[in-house]
Order: C-alpha cells, then sequence, then structure tokens
C-alpha cells in the first residue's frame, strides 16, 4: 500500500477592505512611509473595522469561499485547527466559534498558539491526523485580527502587523504529493523579547494593566531581527538538506511575512532565486498566522501539481518551522 500524505486540496484566504496606508500612520505616530518601506517593505497593511468583529469573522469568508472551491460542505469537515495569537475569547475556542458559524456540525476542533509559526506548526498537526487514516477532511485555518491587540501609538509594532485569515484542506493522497517533511523548533527563553505582557494567569487584566498599555503586542525588534533573521534561514535550509533538494529543486519559497530582510535572508540561505519567493508583505504587513496561507491563496493560480514548496516562519516564544511539501493540483 503506498504512503497516505496529507494533500492540500483547497485554500482560500480573506483580507478586510479597510488600506491603512504608511501615509495615515504618518498622521498617527511619528513615522513615515521611507523609513517604514526601507526596514520592513510594507505599504500598507488591512484592518477589521466594526463593532463586534473578531478573529472569526476573518475565517469565515475565507472557510466558506474554500468549501466552494473544492465543492463540499461544511458538514464534511471532520476536524478543524484554528492557528491564532488573537482569539476572539480565552475560551472556548475560535475553532469551535468557527465551526458553529459555518455549520460544521461533525468537526471537532481546537485553537494552536504558535504565534506567528501557527500556520507551520497546524499543518504539521493536522498532516499527522490524515496521514494515520484517522481523518479525510482536515481544516487547518491561519488568522488573527492583530489590530486588537497593537497600541497605534507604539511605532515599533504598529506599522508592521495587519489583519487577515488563510485556510487550506487537507486530505489523504497517495501520489506522493503533500506535506512530505516538517522541522520544528522553539525556545521559550525568546518569550522576553516578543510578547504580550497582561491578560494571561501570570498577569490578569487590572486597572494598572490596561493604564500600563500591557494589553499589546510587546517586542524588542533588534533581537528579535538578529534571531529570526538565522533561524527561519536556517531552519529552511534544514528541511531541504534532509530531503535531498537544491535550490533548483525548489520551485517556490513561501516565508512568513515578517520583514522583507528577513525574507532575503532565507531566500539567500536556501539559494533560492528572487523571482521564486512569494512576497506580499508590502500589501499585508505582517497577519502573523495569516501571512502563509495567504500567499499559497494568491499564487495558486501559478502552482502546477507536483511543485516542490518550502514553507518557513519564525514567532514569538521563540518558535520556527519549515514545511517541505509538493503541491497535489
Amino acid at each position: 500500500m503506498n504512503k497516505i500524505h496529507a494533500a492540500i486540496t483547497a485554500v482560500n484566504g480573506y483580507v478586510p477592505d479597510y488600506v491603512l496606508t504608511n501615509h495615515e500612520l504618518e498622521t498617527i505616530v511619528d513615522t513615515n512611509d521611507e523609513w517604514i518601506t526601507s526596514r520592513t517593505g510594507i505599504k500598507e497593511r488591512r484592518i477589521l473595522k466594526g463593532e463586534g468583529l473578531a478573529t472569526s469573522d476573518l475565517a469565515v469568508p475565507a472557510v466558506e469561499g474554500l468549501l466552494k472551491k473544492r465543492g463540499i460542505t461544511a458538514d464534511e469537515i471532520e476536524l478543524i485547527i484554528f492557528c491564532t495569537t488573537t482569539p476572539d475569547m480565552p475560551f472556548p475556542a475560535t475553532a469551535n466559534v468557527l465551526a458553529d458559524k459555518i455549520g460544521a456540525k461533525n468537526a471537532w476542533g481546537y485553537d494552536l498558539q504558535a504565534a506567528c509559526s501557527g500556520f507551520i506548526f497546524g499543518l504539521a498537526t493536522g498532516a499527522q491526523f490524515i496521514e494515520s487514516g484517522k481523518h479525510t477532511k482536515v481544516l487547518v485555518v491561519g488568522g488573527d485580527k492583530m489590530s486588537s491587540i497593537i497600541n497605534y501609538q507604539d511605532r515599533a509594532t504598529c506599522i508592521i502587523f495587519g489583519d487577515g485569515c488563510g485556510a487550506v484542506l487537507l486530505e489523504p493522497n497517495t501520489e506522493g504529493y503533500g506535506v512530505i517533511d516538517s522541522v520544528l523548533k522553539s525556545d521559550g527563553s525568546g518569550r522576553a523579547f516578543l510578547h504580550q505582557k497582561a491578560g494571561g494567569s501570570l498577569k490578569p487584566a487590572t486597572h494598572e494593566t490596561i493604564d500600563a498599555n500591557e494589553h499589546f503586542a510587546y517586542q524588542e525588534g533588534q533581537a528579535v531581527f538578529k534571531f529570526a533573521v538565522t533561524n527561519m534561514a536556517d531552519v529552511a535550509a534544514e528541511v531541504m538538506e534532509r530531503n535531498e533538494l537544491n535550490s533548483d529543486d525548489i520551485a517556490w519559497l513561501v516565508p512568513h511575512q515578517a520583514n522583507k530582510r528577513i525574507i532575503d535572508a532565507t531566500a539567500n540561505r536556501t539559494g533560492v532565486s528572487a523571482d521564486k519567493v512569494i512576497i506580499n508583505i508590502e500589501r499585508y504587513g505582517n497577519t502573523t498566522n495569516g501571512t502563509i496561507p495567504l500567499c499559497l491563496w494568491e499564487w495558486e493560480s501559478k502552482f502546477k501539481k507536483g511543485d516542490n514548496l518550502i514553507l518557513a516562519a519564525f514567532g514569538g516564544g521563540f518558535t520556527w518551522g519549515s514545511i517541505y511539501l509538493k503541491w497535489a493540483y
């Protein structure tokens, strides 16, 4: 019997309509377009506006579009893994909220939190349920409403992040297509440099934590950049070396969209030429768990069956990882 791989059989994404440009940010905080662009590669990002809207509301159109493209109904989904750093609520899981909103009555699910590496971790996890034969339709969603935890008076973070969501459907494949290998890593000592100070059990919400702006994302940019620029590149190279792949074998490098310089370093480390590196950071910024599935969604029409893709990410915590997959359609 041929080995079962977990193949991506459909992908879809969604970004909000509202565009927050660098020029608009100039009116909010002490920054400018040239400074932002030269350091990050970002020109604009999308923001979810409106009362009562949460991360699950980004996921609903992404997933409904995916189901329509695949020609299946929500009640055929067996498992939902929702990779997010900004859940609708501490509990219940946003995966369960999404299942209710789309009518996935036969699905169980949970949230996976690994910061910007979440989608990579979720894809590797979802693949195990397919490979084991336990499930035949697994939905992996990566999405964040980062604007909900960003202080727009902090120019170190507000220029970077945006809102967005992408989703993929995993199904069994016995032709050798799908998730082939993954390398996943974490180092909890990195929590000092990128975290949200309050809102968890360590520091529950109080008037003091709110007044001190401790419910927003906190980042020490230089420390995070130094670690990310090395480790995201190294882990992408590691998964290639482990599978005896060279740059000529790779059709597309799909890097997490955190910073253009980190993306360039990863491409250089793997030897993948610029024309094979997927980049949309200039339009969406860093959507955290949404970046890689949004890239897959936007480039879907350019992929060919059998294409070798390398996915790589780095996130707060620290977390980082890479996946080698063969495109299935």
